[in-house]
C-alpha cells in the first residue's frame, strides 16, 4: 500500500505543477517518491523488479498526464461529442514513453550503481524530452522546463539555457532531496535532515535570484517601434469557422481591423486558418485569387499597412512531387495541402510560409508507411482536410521595410529551438497566429499561451499573438503579457511591438544541454551494457571452473 501511496504522490505532485492552474515549485520534490520506490525495490532484490518498477512508474505518469492534459478530451468528434480518442492516446502512450525512460534509469542504477544511476537520470530524461522534440509523433507538451511559463520573472535564465535548463534544475533538485532522504534512513543523523534544505535552498535560490536581476535590469531593446493590430473573430471552430462563406469571415476581419487602425499602423495579424474557411487559396493562382484581390483593394484604403495572416493553402502539380501530396482524378493533378500563413501588402510577391510542424492525428498521419496499412486512413476530424497536411522544410521570414517577421503557426510555438531558427535567419519580431479553440475554455488554449512567454524570453523578441477565440496578446521580451483580449471576446487589440537583431546565447548554440546530455547518457548506457555483458562472461567462466 505504502508503494502504491508513493508512486500516486509522485503524480499528483507533478500533475499541480502544471500551468495554468498548478505551483511549478512542486516539481523540485515530485520525483522524489518515485525515486524512493524505486531504490526499495532494487535494494530488496524481489522478483520481477523491472516489471514492477515500470507498472509503478506508469502509474505516476498517467496521473501526470491525465491532470495536466485531460482538456484535449474537450475536442470534439463529428456527431459533436466529445474526442476521447484524442485524449486516451497521448494519455497512454506518452505515459509508455515516461515509464520506458525512468525504467532504463533503473537499469543503469541496478547494474552499473547508484552513483551512476544518479548521473544517468537527467541525461536520459533530458534526451527523452528533446526525442519527444524530433520525432513524428511528437508531443513536448510536458517538458519539465514548460512548466515555468507563468513564471517569467524566475526563468530570465532561459535565454541561455532554453527550457532544458529548467529540466535540469528540477532534476537536479530532485536528486539532491532523495540523496540526503537515503543518507538519513541509512544513518538517522540529523545532519542529514538539514543538508537537504539547506543545498535545495541554495540551487533553488541563487538561480531564482539571478534571474529576479536579470528582469529587473534588462531593458527593452528595440531599433524600430511599431503599431500592431491583432484581429480575433471569435469563430466557432465547429459551427463557424468552416461553414460560413469565405466572403464574410474575411470582410468580418477586415472590418474588426478598421476599428483600431490609425496612420501609425504598420501590421494587421489575423489567426490561424483564419479564411477562406472551407477550401483553401491555391498558391499557383495568387494573382487572379478573389481572396487576395479583396485584400488588396482594402489595402488601398490603408497602404502603410502589412496584412499577415494564417491561411488555408494548396498547391498543384502536373506530377508528384512530394510525399504528402495525393492524387485528384478529377483534375488530373497531385495536389498538396497547407497550414499557412501569408503576408500581403503593396509589393507585387506575396510572401507566404507552410506550417512545419504539425499536429499529430489532426494534421499528420505519423510514419504512414507503416502505420496506415494497420490503422487505416483514420484521422481526428477537426475540421478542414482528413489527410496529411505538407509542410516547408526550412523555417521563412517574411521580410518587409529592412523589418523581418517570424509567422510562428499555433502548435509551433512550443518548439523553442525551432521558433530560434527563425531568429538565426533575421527575425526580428515574432507573430503567432493560432486556433486553439478546439478544446473550449479549458486549460488547452491558456497553456499554449503560457509556452509563448518561454520563446519571447529565449529569443528577447516582442511576440504579437492573435488567435481566433483568444486569448489574443502581446508579450515583451521579458515575457510579460503586456495586453491581451480575453477568451472569446470578439474584437481587435492594439499595441506596439519592438525590433530586435541582438542574437541569445541559445538563438546562437540552440538545446546545447540536449546534445551534451545525449552524449553522456550514450556513454554511460554504453558502460552499463558492456559491464553486464562481462559480468555474464565472468560468471560463466567461474562455472566451468566449478
Amino acid at each position: 500500500m505504502k508503494r502504491f501511496i508513493k508512486c500516486i504522490l509522485c503524480g499528483l505532485l507533478l500533475a499541480l505543477s502544471w500551468p495554468t492552474y498548478g505551483f511549478p515549485f512542486l516539481l523540485f520534490v515530485a520525483f522524489v517518491p518515485l525515486l524512493l520506490l524505486e531504490h526499495e525495490i532494487t535494494l530488496k532484490k524481489e522478483k520481477h523488479t523491472y516489471l514492477k518498477i515500470f507498472l509503478f512508474s506508469y502509474i505516476s505518469f498517467l496521473i501526470w498526464n491525465y491532470g495536466a492534459t485531460q482538456w484535449l478530451h474537450y475536442a470534439k468528434n463529428p456527431d459533436g461529442s466529445n474526442s476521447w480518442v484524442a485524449f486516451l492516446i497521448p494519455l497512454f502512450s506518452n505515459s509508455l514513453l515516461m515509464s520506458i525512460t525512468f525504467l532504463l534509469f533503473h537499469f543503469v542504477k541496478k547494474v552499473a550503481g547508484t552513483w551512476y544511476g544518479m548521473f544517468f537520470f537527467p541525461v536520459i530524461w533530458i534526451g527523452f524530452e528533446k526525442f519527444h522534440l524530433s520525432w513524428e509523433m511528437s508531443w513536448p507538451w510536458l517538458n519539465l522546463g514548460n512548466a515555468f511559463a507563468n513564471f517569467s520573472q524566475a526563468i530570465q535564465w532561459y535565454e541561455y539555457t532554453g527550457t532544458f535548463g529548467g529540466t535540469l534544475w528540477v532534476l537536479i533538485v530532485n536528486l539532491i532531496i532523495f540523496y540526503y532522504i537515503r543518507a538519513y534512513q541509512v544513518t538517522h543523523q540529523k545532519v542529514y535532515l538539514w543538508k537537504p534544505l539547506f543545498y535545495s535552498i541554495l540551487l533553488i535560490g541563487v538561480p531564482l535570484a539571478i534571474s529576479f536581476l536579470i528582469y529587473q535590469s534588462y531593458k527593452e531593446k528595440s531599433e524600430d517601434r511599431t503599431e500592431v493590430i491583432l484581429v480575433q473573430p471569435d469563430l466557432d471552430p465547429y459551427e463557424e469557422k468552416y461553414e460560413l462563406n469565405g466572403e464574410v469571415i474575411l470582410n468580418d476581419i477586415l472590418n474588426l481591423a478598421d476599428k483600431q487602425i490609425t496612420t501609425n499602423t504598420r501590421f494587421v495579424i489575423a489567426p490561424e486558418t483564419a479564411f477562406p474557411g472551407r477550401g483553401s487559396i491555391l498558391i499557383n493562382e495568387f494573382k487572379d485569387d478573389p481572396y487576395i484581390n479583396r485584400i488588396k483593394i482594402w489595402l488601398n484604403k490603408h497602404p502603410q499597412i502589412n496584412f499577415i495572416s494564417g491561411v488555408s493553402l494548396a498547391e498543384y502539380y502536373n506530377q508528384q512531387q512530394t510525399t504528402s501530396s495525393r492524387y485528384v482524378e478529377k483534375y488530373n493533378q497531385w495536389i498538396d495541402f497547407y497550414n499557412s500563413a501569408i503576408q500581403i501588402n503593396q509589393e507585387p510577391e506575396i510572401q507566404h510560409y507552410n506550417k512545419s510542424k504539425l499536429v499529430v492525428g489532426v494534421e499528420l498521419f505519423p510514419y504512414a508507411n507503416y502505420l496506415k496499412p494497420i490503422l487505416g486512413n483514420y484521422m481526428l476530424n477537426f475540421g478542414g482536410s482528413m489527410e496529411s497536411l505538407g509542410i516547408q522544410d526550412h523555417p521563412e521570414v517574411f521580410k518587409n521595410s529592412g523589418l523581418k517577421i517570424a509567422p510562428i503557426i499555433c502548435y509551433e510555438s512550443i518548439y523553442g529551438e525551432y521558433v530560434s531558427e527563425f531568429v538565426k535567419n533575421g527575425a526580428n519580431a515574432i507573430f503567432v497566429m493560432t486556433n486553439d479553440s478546439w478544446w473550449g475554455d479549458s486549460e488547452g488554449h491558456r497553456q499554449l499561451l503560457a509556452y509563448a512567454r518561454l520563446r519571447a524570453i529565449e529569443t528577447r523578441r516582442d511576440i504579437a499573438r492573435s488567435a481566433n477565440s483568444g486569448i489574443s496578446a502581446f508579450i515583451n521580451q521579458r515575457g510579460d503579457i503586456v495586453k491581451d483580449l480575453a477568451y472569446l471576446k470578439k474584437g481587435s487589440l492594439k499595441g506596439d511591438v519592438n525590433f530586435n537583431s541582438e542574437l541569445t546565447f541559445y538563438v546562437k548554440y540552440g538545446d546545447l544541454i540536449s546534445r551534451i546530455s545525449y552524449l553522456i547518457a550514450g556513454i554511460l548506457l554504453a558502460y552499463t551494457v558492456a559491464k553486464l555483458f562481462l559480468e555474464k562472461i565472468n560468471l560463466k567462466r567461474r562455472g566451468k571452473i566449478k
